[in-house]
């Protein structure tokens, strides 16, 4: 399997924005603490952490073809797990027509977009994730036009797929992101 290292290169050869390398790592993150919330075993986390982090690694070259383009010549060569490529293309069902049906790919689903929309949100705070609270976040959710292209339903069925309140998950992920460099 492709090593943590190896993942980090081809994440900046692939993806020139700092945006959406953060955000790919702020994904990765998040998987990762999901899957030691969960028990997993540390090939298992590590098995999540690579599925976050390279889960939109086309995104910037390829815009219309992701993620099938990483997929199909990319992901494939680097030795990730059958698991972690198929979390990848449940993570766009709209794109891919494969619904997030196994536990990594629900939680990638449920991790991506929100994992967006509490960015936006700590952007507009002046302690960024330091205190952030679900009630700040459900807020903005709420205001359509904050965050304009991130979507609310997946966001409420990521929660929804991964059977937890999304107040919970909001909190979990604000204490995970407060964490991170």
């Amino acid at each position: 399997m492709i090593t943590p290292e190896q993942a980090g290169k081809l994440l900046t050869e692939w993806i020139e924005t700092p945006n959406l390398q953060h955000h790919c790592r702020m994904v990765a993150t998040a998987m990762q603490a999901c899957a030691q919330k969960l028990g997993h075993n540390e090939a298992t986390v590590q098995e999540w952490w690579l599925a976050g982090l390279l889960h939109d690694l086309d995104w910037e070259k390829y815009p219309d073809e992701h993620p099938n383009y990483a997929l199909e010549h990319v992901l494939p060569q680097t030795g990730l797990s059958q698991a972690a490529l198929l979390a990848i293309k449940a993570h766009a069902p709209e794109r891919t027509g494969k619904q997030p049906e196994s536990e990594i790919e629900r939680y990638l689903f449920a991790c991506d977009e929100l994992s967006g929309f509490m960015h936006a949100v700590s952007l507009m705070r002046p302690d960024g994730f330091t205190g952030m609270k679900a009630k700040s976040v459900t807020k903005k959710l709420k205001d359509k036009k904050f965050a304009a292209n991130v979507s609310r339903e997946d966001i409420s069925r990521g929660a929804e797929l991964i059977e937890a309140d999304l107040n919970a998950h909001i909190e979990f992920l604000a204490g995970v992101f407060e964490k991170m460099p």
